[in-house]
């Protein structure tokens, strides 16, 4: 009975995930309501509040599966021995391959009708992924300096102004080229504060 729920419940988060990221696309996100969302879902208004609190709830919640895959590529990137710079940053191409495949939702999420929500998620998960390499590798690295908060924002906004910029480029760099600049401009810049 309990996998019967189990299933259920991912059922009704994946109908609500699907209608709010179509609705993103068509509308941008802060011109959405919860009403949208669960009319587009087929969902009653008690279902939804029974999961989520808001349609921000909603949003964040997207993001579970990403940051899972993520942390996870990072946990066996940082568990390696002397694989060098290879172990900063290990996440990055995981999630440009990601960006890159959802580029048409990213690009709805954080435009200019979806206003600051769906920035500062992107931005937070970043922070989140920047800040764990960097306490994994304080001691490895050069020392304690690159725990710095002021070096975790640094880097975590330039990898969202990188990936900002690459949505927006005309000509689309491979997911490579991009992790490979971003590498070249991080990986020193945390030397470089040690």
């Amino acid at each position: 009975m309990i996998k019967n729920k189990d299933r259920r419940v991912q059922r009704t988060h994946q109908l609500l995930r699907e209608a709010l990221f179509a609705l993103i696309q068509e509308r941008g996100f802060e011109r959405l309501s919860v009403q949208d969302i669960i009319d587009r879902a087929n969902i009653g208004r008690a279902t939804f509040y029974a999961h989520f609190d808001n349609k921000e709830d909603l949003l964040f919640s997207g993001f579970d599966t990403l940051r899972t895959a993520l942390r996870t590529r990072q946990r066996v990137a940082l568990a390696k021995e002397d694989a060098g710079d290879g172990r900063l940053f290990a996440y990055s191409h995981d999630l440009l391959s990601h960006v890159y495949e959802h580029r048409h939702l990213f690009q709805a999420m954080v435009g200019e009708s979806s206003g600051t929500a769906t920035q500062k998620a992107l931005h937070r998960l970043a922070i989140n992924l920047v800040r764990d390499d960097l306490h994994a590798l304080r001691d490895r690295i050069d020392g304690p300096a690159n725990s710095n908060e002021a070096v975790v924002e640094f880097i975590a906004g330039g990898l969202f102004g990188l990936v900002m910029w690459w949505l927006n480029s005309k000509r689309m760099l491979s997911i490579s080229e991009v992790d490979s600049l971003f590498r070249s401009l991080a990986i020193p810049a945390v030397k470089a504060t040690a």
